[in-house]
């Protein structure tokens, strides 16, 4: 859970529970979206607990534990974020037979077919992926499946998100932390957005971009872009993981000068295995 205090327009608070801002992120990911934000002027607590709330003067007052000690956050917005749960309960799926989990979501395969035969659930009451991309790729996949004679499966689909702090960060298949989870031999390579001529033309510099790639395979397994266009770039390297070809395909193309896109064939030059 997180919490957001302040004045539109104004210096802003952040208070998250836990000790990383965006806790599904790699740490020096998290850690440069930290930086990022606090230039802007937010100040953020982690490892903190709201224990009070209150009305004060016509503001909101938000009591903070954090570090051993309390601390009062003033504003006149408070925005509470407990994370999401899907609005199943009133369409009657008990009555149906349609079976869902704990936490209300309903069960399907790898084809989006629930327990009653004919039925199929997409988009967010699946828990299958809860983003736009996602629930429109669902209905692609149930159409060819019905329609087109395929037999496409969701565990077919690549992890892409982007997270829309400014700069932007783009994230495509494995992040860093996972690869290690798996015991993956990789290779990783990192670039600050300060070396990249186009973010530094438009004075973006902020961020850095992070490609690891299997150390045998030669194939991406999964990219961090957070910087000036970091959303969009990163699905030229998604392309390329669809397509599974090796990163030795985008070093030796040529691109278009001058873009963000056209340093990452050079990241490879500087791959490293991954410790």
């Amino acid at each position: 859970m997180w919490l957001s205090v302040g004045r539109v327009g104004i210096r802003k608070t952040v208070i998250q529970h836990g000790p990383h801002l965006v806790p599904r992120e790699d740490e020096d990911v998290a850690t440069a979206i930290r930086e990022i934000l606090e230039d802007e002027g937010i100040r953020i607590l982690t490892d903190a607990d709201a224990t009070r709330v209150e009305s004060r003067g016509g503001e909101v007052a938000v009591t903070v534990e954090a570090a051993g000690r309390a601390i009062d956050v003033v504003g006149s917005h408070l925005l509470v974020a407990t994370g999401r749960r899907p609005n199943t309960d009133d369409l009657g799926l008990d009555r149906a037979g349609i079976a869902t989990g704990e936490r209300g979501y309903i069960k399907v395969d790898g084809q989006l077919r629930t327990s009653v035969p004919g039925i199929f659930a997409l988009g967010d009451c699946n828990g299958r992926g809860a983003f736009t991309h996602t629930s429109y790729n669902d209905f692609e996949i149930i159409e060819a499946n019905l329609f087109g004679g395929e037999q496409r499966r969701v565990e077919d689909r690549i992890p892409t998100y982007a997270l829309f702090v400014d700069p932007p960060l783009g994230r495509a298949g494995l992040s860093e932390k996972e690869v290690r989870r798996k015991g993956l031999r990789a290779l990783v390579a990192k670039m600050p957005m300060e070396d990249v001529g186009r973010a530094y033309e438009r004075s973006e510099t902020k961020g850095f971009m992070k490609i690891i790639v299997d150390a045998d395979t030669k194939l991406i397994l999964g990219a961090a872009l957070l910087g000036i266009e970091g959303d969009e770039i990163v699905q030229g390297l998604l392309d390329l993981m669809y397509a599974k070809a090796p990163w030795t395909v985008i070093r030796r193309a040529m691109h278009i000068h001058p873009t963000v896109y056209e340093m990452i064939p050079y990241m490879f030059d500087e791959l490293q295995p991954l410790d």
